[in-house]
């Protein structure tokens, strides 16, 4: 059942780590997901602060599900002009630099006795198909080194990146051919990129992916893309999950919001969004 696998990214709760691992305790969910602690970005905190983490997330019978790190959205090549997201307060780095991120983000995730670390695909170039053959050298290489260190690679379509939709995402793991290396496969990036989540987009994933985040999303009348809290959106979920569950995935889903409610919070938006999820559930159950 999917709310015995369902965590959340923490700083989509609170920037505040204790806040939020509080609020997610109390709510019953079950792992939690590392991308920003109080501000700071997980692949830079220390050791001790990553025990320190650790122990206050152990003390509250959670687990942690995967490193939600920054490596790879950066540019391929720093002369040529690059679609640009949210780095979550990373700054912009060569490509090797990311090598670095990536070496640390495993000694990050065996102190923290997670075996997964959530990674990209570059910044989006004009015409990305013209440097997929660089762009897949690049996964294989970073999953020759996971293979080491016996970590799950998860590359996530996300719009301002190379691998900004299901049918690239696939395709490059389809080239890296990696036991290492899967998709992790977010149903309303998809939206948000204007492109059909279910059953297009997740078709062409299915049997790819090694993860699952959760939020929903649309393109407004003014032609812009807005994320909203799960049944708000065009991602059909009901659907999606039922197809999810009938294909036999065993993983984990994790909810990453990205709403935040007029005069509200974040804590507010991901409490609409889990009460969205909850609410499909009940549907699936009559």
């Amino acid at each position: 059942m999917i709310l015995d696998r369902l965590g959340v990214i923490t700083d989509e709760v609170s920037p505040n780590i204790m806040e939020a691992l509080d609020w997610i305790k109390g709510k019953g969910l079950k792992h939690v997901e590392l991308r920003r602690i109080n501000d700071k970005n997980i692949i830079d905190l220390g050791d001790n602060e990553i025990r320190h983490l650790l122990q206050e997330i152990e003390q509250r019978g959670l687990y942690v599900s995967c490193i939600s790190s920054p490596v790879f959205k950066c540019k391929l090549d720093p002369s040529r002009t690059v679609a640009s997201g949210d780095t979550f307060g990373q700054d912009e780095e060569s490509v090797e630099s990311h090598y670095l991120k990536l070496n640390r983000a495993f000694e990050i995730a065996k102190l923290l006795k997670t075996d997964k670390i959530r990674i990209f695909s570059f910044w989006r170039e004009q015409n990305p198909s013209d440097y997929e053959d660089e762009i897949v050298d690049h996964l294989k290489r970073a999953a020759n080194l996971a293979e080491k260190e016996d970590i799950l690679l998860l590359l996530e379509n996300e719009g301002a990146c190379n691998g900004g939709y299901a049918s690239e995402v696939s395709r490059m793991a389809k080239k890296v051919n990696s036991s290492n290396l899967k998709v992790l496969w977010d149903p309303g990036n998809e939206e948000h990129g204007g492109r059909s989540a279910f059953p297009q987009g997740y078709e062409a994933v299915k049997g790819l992916y090694g993860h699952v985040h959760l939020k929903d999303a649309y393109i407004g009348t003014d032609g812009q893309p807005k994320c909203v809290p799960i049944g708000d959106g065009n991602v059909p979920y009901l659907e999606q999950l039922q197809a999810i569950d009938r294909d036999g995935y065993q993983g984990l889903f994790t909810i990453e919001t990205h709403y935040v409610p007029e005069g509200g919070t974040k804590m507010d938006g991901t409490q609409l969004t889990l009460d969205g999820l909850n609410q499909l559930l009940q549907t699936a159950k009559r």
